[in-house]
């Protein structure tokens, strides 16, 4: 492990005060970057869960989830679905290696994919900006499936970041660690050309760029500075630049109404990592304002399972239910179809029209059961790159709707959704 050293800094309002607490507890600042913490200036690590916020019968849920799953994996519709690493996707019909050995989606008749869900390499705090407009070898994946050949094992069939094993999540906090301090070397491949190859080998045509705001004193302008990342690349055809606003600075409503003026319709707000409710009644101005803006709304929802317990709390389907009752003309995101929590916020999800689900990470017999319920309606393709390479998510939907009778479903998932909750971009490409 790298040393952690502070020298001297530039004057900048906070940096003093967080030198100063890193150099009296690096330890305790170390768990807390690496746990994703929303700011060490709003409320630190800690903190005391509210009475019925979240239950044993909360915990207990989780854990039967893990359980149900892991005696479930391979037992479904679509039979074993494990493969080696990325690479190994090439088994399915739509995808080759090429030349290079990287994975492509060689099958023309699969449309031209518009992902909601992206990010590019983070620096933050301490770290030295990342330049955006690099290209690498390969992009290194959070879950890097494809460090070694054969690469690891990679399972459909469960939710994705089942397949982190304990060694790739050590791996994982340190490099989120390190995009806060010395910088990743994981972040560096993370870039727009990286991201765009990716994008033209499995046929995406558009993503959206969704920043998280983490509420640090300093160096946390990742909307800005993706934003002008984008435009300097001359990648905004393609690219479209989202916002994020931590719910707890004075300042949010003024910087969404910035971020809205410049064109970032999709606003990322991330519960367990800005550690906030999104029932909170204090939230409730925030909505109000993007509904009047017409800003989509992106939540991370439900438990992910692999963040710290003191965390989970915030992302219950539950507390996402006001939101959607109360401002019924905003569109709202649903991340990860709810992660481990997908039974949940797939009936607020049926229950309310307003309500859009991100399908990425769920697992294949998942997937098939959340079309089957919804016939499609209201799913959004998405990524999350660059946690897992692109191939991942589209060889899920492309399993899950493989039969003439379900093309119309395929097209509306991977492109026809978005175009309807975000018209901009046909028209763009109408100009382009």
């Amino acid at each position: 492990m790298r040393r952690l050293t502070i020298g001297d800094q530039e004057h900048i309002p906070g940096r003093n005060h967080l030198i100063a607490q890193i150099k009296t507890d690096r330890r305790a600042f170390l768990q807390c970057l690496g746990m994703g913490v929303s700011s060490l200036a709003v409320g630190g690590c800690s903190g005391n869960p509210e009475p019925g916020r979240y239950t044993q019968a909360d915990i207990t849920l989780l854990s039967e989830q893990r359980l149900e799953e892991e005696k479930a994996a391979g037992n479904g519709p679509y039979g074993k679905q494990v493969y080696q690493g990325y690479r190994g996707l090439a088994q399915l019909p739509w995808f080759e290696l090429d030349k290079n050995g990287s994975l492509v989606c060689t099958d023309d008749s699969v449309p031209h994919a518009i992902d909601i869900h992206c990010h590019f390499g983070m620096s933050v705090l301490l770290a030295p900006e990342i330049d955006l407009n690099a290209t690498t070898e390969r992009v290194r994946h959070l879950l890097d499936c494809d460090a070694e050949n054969p690469g690891c094992k990679l399972d459909l069939d469960i939710y994705i970041n089942g397949n982190f094993d304990q060694d790739a999540l050590v791996q994982l906090r340190w490099s989120t660690i390190a995009q806060g301090l010395w910088g990743s070397q994981f972040a560096k491949t993370q870039t727009i050309p990286n991201l765009l190859a990716e994008m033209d080998a499995m046929r995406v045509q558009h993503s959206f760029i969704l920043p998280i705001k983490m509420g640090f004193p300093f160096g946390d302008s990742q909307t800005e500075r993706w934003r002008d990342a984008i435009n300097t690349a001359g990648a905004g055809q393609r690219l479209r630049s989202g916002q994020s606003v931590h719910p707890r600075e004075e300042t949010r409503i003024e910087q969404m109404r910035t971020h809205a003026a410049n064109g970032a319709r999709l606003m990322k707000l991330h519960p367990t990592v800005q550690k906030f409710y999104p029932d909170d009644p204090d939230m409730m101005p925030l909505y109000r304002e993007a509904e009047k803006l017409g800003i989509v709304i992106f939540f991370h929802g439900g438990r992910a399972g692999i963040e710290p317990e003191s965390r989970l709390r915030y992302a219950m389907p539950r507390h996402y239910e006001a939101v959607l009752a109360n401002f019924p003309n905003l569109q709202v995101v649903l991340g990860h179809a709810g992660a481990r929590d997908g039974e949940a916020m797939l009936r607020l999800a049926l229950k309310y029209d307003n309500a859009w689900l991100g399908i990425h990470g769920q697992g294949v017999t998942r997937l098939d059961e959340i079309i089957g319920r919804t016939g499609g309606e209201r799913l959004l393709f998405g990524t999350d790159w660059p946690f897992y390479h692109i191939g991942s998510s589209l060889a899920k939907v492309l399993i899950c709707t493989d039969a003439p009778h379900k093309q119309q479903i395929r097209q509306a998932i991977l492109r026809d959704n978005a175009l309807r909750l975000f018209p901009e971009i046909e028209r763009l490409d109408t100009t382009s």
